[in-house]
């Protein structure tokens, strides 16, 4: 039976597409540089900030100084408006809840930046006990590097075996692979069900339910 389960973000828990979009389309504005519809930021996302944002410049315009011109002005303003539109998905605190009455410890790993990740958990899950909660953190390599999926499951005192890894990319995938523990894709976030079927997860979820039955947890 698994003891731990580590969640991603954007795209896993939350639907914050819509917020990320706005907010990185503003900072482009700011410099002139053309914006991006919401769908298109769908395969922006999963890396980072940084990588966000130098997927959205321009060809030509993707330097470090850009990257970081256009990070000065999206944080502030995401700051703000990071819950506008986003909402959790179908189901979510639901299950959730049912996985703390079963007894399993909780975590999120998620390659957005630390300040936002906390805001939005603490927002909407104040009644989820999570024994970590990670964002991106300095000097702490992004996903799919698997270091923060094995401080979590230190911090959680339990082992790989014993771990489920749940997220809706590709950089998911790879993550909970390269942890050598076991992956649960999500086909209702930010990427093509195909995608994560490449990557061989040892399950899929079409919804939240899913995960439930799949983990053998009453609902």
């Amino acid at each position: 039976m698994k003891r731990l389960a580590i969640f991603d973000l954007d795209g896993t828990l939350i639907d914050t597409i819509a917020d990320l979009a706005t907010a990185t389309n503003h900072a482009l504005t700011q410099f002139g540089y053309p914006t991006h519809t919401v769908d298109e930021y769908r395969f922006f996302v999963g890396n980072g900030i940084n990588k966000l944002f130098e997927r959205a410049l321009p060809e030509g315009e993707k330097s470090q100084e850009n990257i970081l011109k256009i990070r000065a002005e999206f944080v502030p303003f995401y700051n703000i408006h990071n819950a506008d539109l986003s909402r959790p998905y179908p189901g979510i605190h639901q299950m959730l809840s049912a996985l703390q009455k079963a007894g399993m410890r909780l975590a999120v790993a998620s390659n957005k930046y630390q300040e936002a990740t906390v805001k939005l958990i603490s927002q909407y899950f104040p009644d989820i006990r999570f024994t970590a909660v990670f964002g991106q953190r300095e000097g702490v390599p992004t996903k799919p590097d698997p270091q923060v999926i094995e401080e979590i499951i230190r911090m959680a005192d339990v082992n790989k075996t014993t771990t489920v890894y749940i997220g809706d990319s590709s950089v998911d995938m790879e993550t909970g692979r390269n942890a050598r523990v076991t992956t649960i894709g999500v086909s209702w976030g930010f990427r093509p069900r195909t995608e994560l079927e490449a990557y061989h997860p040892d399950f899929i979820a079409d919804c939240s339910n899913d995960i439930l039955h799949f983990l053998q947890i009453e609902k």
